[in-house]
């Protein structure tokens, strides 16, 4: 916990360090500070509480001040739920606002850690939650920066104070001093979003007078403003998140953006736009029981090899099983550079056809899901009408022989905590049941999605690539928003791909993406090895400006000349083992 003395030791001013000084001036002066710093207070809590860590210590802290906060339930949803973030705060209290925001934050994210100055890294049961650094602008140590780009690489969240102390008195009210760039470059090398969040609190008049004196005073006393907040209420305002590649503009110096960022988190504090462009919070979580409960109504299929159980559903209004898996598909897809921007992926085709889910019973989580299209059951020309696919492209006559025998699929995800090599088959092995329930299906077709926010290069690569190696058996749809190459573009890739062997060329490809710091996407290469040459057909590609400017590629697969070993895998009858 906090050394008292220690700190009277630093904050003091030299003089009163002299010799001379220590009897007459020093002592008195210490016991009044001791006084201030509620010494005695602190040795009771630490003998009390001492033994807490973590979340445990911060609610303990809280419920012993009686403080609270106040945030709109909406706003909430500003925090994402998952992957690497970068929140920025102001520090307008310097005491129990952190411990606020922290205890806010882990309510979404448990896996958020403060950014620590020494001060705060004093307080032992607080570390669990702590990555300290000396100076956000200074010479911090190499392993301490190491081990804050570790923590975002595993897709975790960090809190930052940019300021790195409490704010202070300005004209234009309580304001952050500078904002040192250290958290900027941060966020720039992780390529992480980061999310504002403005506190508004005050400390009292006498703080603000002692700092404008002398400011280490000033620190001394945020002890005893601490403890003048007892039952007091915070309010946050969390803004929207602002995607890496919206912070990161090349146009601007570091210290620009530094005080755009600024500028934009005092903007959310007064309900104003921001100086940034943002992306709408996706819904929170569904309760997790009800999740298991909405289950029931499900048709269980088999559980996996590994405890996962596949379920067949249809579409079913006011269920959290729905909004919960538009909520995880929406999170899994911007993770990706993808989604629909919404709070939730769930559209009118959703309403219309089932769904193949893939759920972790231990973890009661929606692990990946397919959205399945029977359209041979239904009358072509009304089918037609009704696909996704059909949003994306034009069907010409000659696709009538696909629609009469198709099943279209669409919206597939696998969170990334369950994307390995197993998800995607335990999925294919679900879709493979589908169409023996549903007799007459041949064909397999839908759109496979390429984000938006790769490289143009990797894109064209990608485009090209399949078209030579999958090309359509016959024009069967023109894309309402084609992916156009440039002349150069053309040259380049006829150069680039000799188009003579297959294994070369994918070679070539994969070397490239590499070189962009990109992978091919893994449906790309999962659905080009399930059939026997001819059997895979990426007819044509499509840009979607709906979701995030992805390119769409129309995949057409023909079961019947699936490679005998995908056949006997995925067509082989499935017995359930509840």
């Amino acid at each position: 916990m906090l050394n008292v003395d220690q700190l009277i030791q630093q904050k003091l001013p030299p003089v009163f360090h002299h010799p001379a000084l220590e009897s007459w001036l020093k002592r008195p002066v210490s016991k009044l500070l001791k006084r201030l710093l509620h010494a005695e207070d602190i040795r009771k809590f630490t003998a009390d509480y001492g033994h807490l860590r973590g979340r445990d210590f911060v609610d303990q802290v809280l419920d012993y001040f009686d403080f609270r906060y106040t945030v709109a339930d909406r706003e909430r949803e500003h925090i994402p739920s998952q992957g690497k973030l970068v929140i920025i705060a102001n520090h307008p209290i310097g005491s129990l606002d952190g411990v606020a925001l922290l205890k806010l934050v882990a309510e979404v994210r448990p896996d958020v850690k403060v950014i620590a100055n020494d001060m705060l890294w004093s307080l032992e049961p607080l570390r669990p939650m702590l990555l300290p650094i000396t100076n956000m602008g200074g010479r911090a140590g190499r392993q301490q920066i190491k081990a804050i780009h570790d923590h975002l690489a595993e897709d975790k969240a960090v809190i930052v104070f940019p300021a790195g102390e409490v704010s202070r008195l300005r004209p234009q009210g309580v304001r952050d001093t500078r904002w040192e760039s250290g958290f900027l470059r941060i966020a720039d090398k992780a390529q992480a979003p980061i999310l504002p969040i403005h506190v508004e609190g005050r400390n009292s008049w006498s703080f603000y007078a002692s700092s404008m004196m002398y400011k280490p005073l000033s620190t001394l006393l945020l002890v005893e403003e601490m403890f003048r907040q007892r039952a007091g209420v915070l309010h946050f305002r969390i803004g929207r998140c602002i995607a890496y590649r919206h912070h990161h503009r090349t146009d601007l110096s570091l210290k620009n953006r530094v005080h755009m960022l600024r500028k934009h988190l005092y903007r959310v504090g007064s309900g104003k736009s921001g100086m940034f462009p943002t992306e709408q919070g996706i819904a929170l979580a569904e309760p997790r029981l009800a999740l298991r409960d909405a289950l029931h109504e499900c048709e269980y299929l088999v559980t996996t090899p590994d405890g996962k159980d596949l379920y067949f559903t249809d579409y079913r209004s006011d269920c959290p099983l729905m909004r919960e898996l538009g909520r995880v598909r929406e999170l899994t897809f911007r993770a990706i550079g993808e989604g629909t921007g919404q709070r939730r992926d769930l559209d009118r085709y959703d309403v219309q056809f089932s769904h193949l889910l893939l759920w972790d019973a231990q973890a009661m989580e929606i692990a990946g899901s397919y959205r399945l299209a029977p359209v041979a059951r239904m009358a072509v020309q009304q089918s037609a009408e009704n696909l996704y696919t059909a949003s994306l492209f034009q069907f010409k006559p000659t696709m009538e022989r696909y629609l009469a025998q198709g099943m279209e699929l669409g919206r597939s995800f696998i969170q990334p905590q369950y994307r390995n090599r197993y998800s995607l088959d335990y999925l294919w092995q679900g879709i493979g049941a589908y169409v023996q329930k549903h007799s007459g299906v041949r064909y397999l077709f839908g759109p496979v999605s390429l984000s938006g926010e790769f490289p143009r290069a990797a894109q064209a690569m990608i485009v090209w690539f399949y078209q030579q190696w999958f090309p359509p058996l016959q024009e069967v749809a023109t894309p309402n928003q084609p992916f156009i190459y440039t002349s150069e573009e053309e040259q380049w890739l006829a150069a680039l791909f000799e188009h003579r062997d297959y294994a070369l060329d994918l070679q070539t490809l994969k070397l490239e993406l590499q070189h962009l710091g990109v992978k091919l996407p893994p449906l790309f290469k999962q659905y080009s090895e399930l059939c026997e040459p001819g059997g895979v057909q990426f007819a044509c590609f499509s840009v979607d400006p709906a979701f995030n400017n992805s390119i769409d590629a129309l995949l057409i697969v023909d079961l019947h000349q699936l490679k005998p070993r995908r056949k006997q895998r995925y067509l082989q009858k499935l017995a359930p083992q509840h």
